[in-house]
């Protein structure tokens, strides 16, 4: 047990951050609005998600370089920059929702002022990425995705209807309802979104850099075996904990707030307030708290993956391994990403409707970065020998195609 925790990383961590409390927003509503029926979406997600993500991890782990440094080197420049720009605009948009919602959870639990628990939370994610070696910032992060079994725990204290849940999770409830059409956009939207991608693919090169031992498999190909299996393990793992968590989130709210006639949630902490007297107090607490664990936990991958984009685009040294003074520019952007979130809060700007509109981007930018994932992946002289197999390539492919769906789904529904 544990060797097999000890090859658990950069999937588990993004896995993990991909049920942040935006998410978990879409979550509850989802499962508010419409019960048990869109649980499929968890189950035919799953394959997508560890495909993509798999190669993600392998264009990193072989070339050595993160999605934008590679961008960067086979692509033009107004392809890279359009592209590292929409992202940073997604994320900087999804950090300001987290970290308000992060506040909004804490301010249900103990009262108090939101701004001040904006401003810490902004605070504390800044310090730890900045001043925490990389090693033990790494370990910080996989001991927060303990923070996920609280939606699993939240499980025991709500009356599910098993036999209802499984029906509709094996066989796919298909309406052509806009409204649920809409619903299911958004949850495809959120569980592959492009932030993962970086995430990901940029944890692997840290990890060359942090184990003397590893090194690019372009360069090592008798390194190729176990690191293929490292990562299809790590991110089977990791994505898995996602959708379970996910499906949690769905089944706790389909089963308190949707057989009672709420099916309206605004917000993740709105969600845990609404448990309270359907469910009792513990499940509230255990709700919101798990809305704190996960934010601190999606925070610093929203801004990090960010600033692996934007200084692999312009040449920076980059790495959460490298001391602040020796990468000054990739440290400030992560530092500017946060603070310009948490100054969201301040604004006229609503956190949580500009989410919608983050995911509408992160739709959007996911489809072309998905297609040069998929067209770089097949390429000998990007990945040497270890081009993607055929069957890792087809369902690479149906993700992408899937989202370039989802896409349509989202600019259409937008004006109707």
């Amino acid at each position: 047990m544990p060797q097999f925790l000890k090859v658990l990383g950069p999937g588990l961590i993004t896995g993990a951050s991909d049920d942040d409390p935006s998410g978990i927003a879409t979550y509850s509503q989802t499962g508010a609005q419409f019960g048990y029926a869109p649980s499929w979406t968890l189950l035919f997600s799953y394959p997508l998600m560890v495909a993509i993500q798999i190669i993600s991890a392998q264009l990193g782990r072989t070339t050595g370089r993160g999605i934008a440094g590679n961008l960067r080197m086979f692509y033009p420049n107004p392809v890279v920059y359009v592209c590292v720009s929409l992202l940073l605009v997604a994320n900087i948009i999804n950090v300001g929702a987290d970290i308000g919602a992060m506040a909004d959870a804490v301010r249900v639990l103990i009262g108090g002022p939101q701004i001040v628990y904006v401003l810490t939370f902004g605070v504390i994610c800044v310090v730890t990425q900045v001043y925490l070696s990389y090693d033990r910032y790494v370990g910080v992060l996989k001991w927060l995705t303990l923070a996920l079994f609280a939606y699993v725990v939240t499980l025991f204290f709500v009356k599910v209807d098993w036999s209802t849940l499984a029906r509709n999770f094996f066989f796919p409830h298909v309406s052509f309802d806009k409204d649920y059409l809409t619903a299911i956009v958004a949850i495809l939207g959120t569980t592959i979104s492009p932030y993962l991608f970086f995430w990901q693919a940029s944890q692997e090169v840290e990890d060359i850099r942090a184990v003397p031992e590893r090194k690019a498999l372009k360069g090592a190909p008798e390194q190729t075996k176990d690191a293929t299996a490292r990562i299809r393990q790590d991110t089977f793992v990791g994505m898995g904990l996602s959708n379970v968590v996910a499906l949690s989130i769905m089944v706790t709210a389909a089963a308190t707030l949707h057989v009672n006639g709420i099916t309206q949630i605004d917000s993740s902490a709105q969600a845990a307030q609404a448990l309270r007297p359907l469910a009792g107090v513990m499940a509230e607490t255990i709700f919101a708290l798990g809305i704190v664990g996960t934010g601190l936990l999606a925070v610093p991958v929203l801004a990090g993956s960010a600033a692996y984009a934007v200084g692999e685009a312009l040449r920076w040294p980059t790495g959460l391994d490298r001391k602040p003074m020796n990468a000054k520019a990739f440290y400030a952007t992560i530092a500017i990403a946060t603070l310009i979130g948490v100054g969201l809060n301040f604004s006229p700007i609503n956190p949580i409707r500009a989410l919608y509109w983050s995911a509408v981007i992160n739709g959007v930018v996911a489809v072309p970065i998905m297609v040069m994932m998929m067209l770089m992946a097949v390429q000998s002289r990007i990945m040497g020998k270890n081009t993607i197999g055929a069957g890792l390539r087809a369902v690479g492919w149906l993700s992408t195609a899937v989202m370039t769906l989802t896409a349509a789904a989202m600019i259409v529904t937008s004006f109707l």
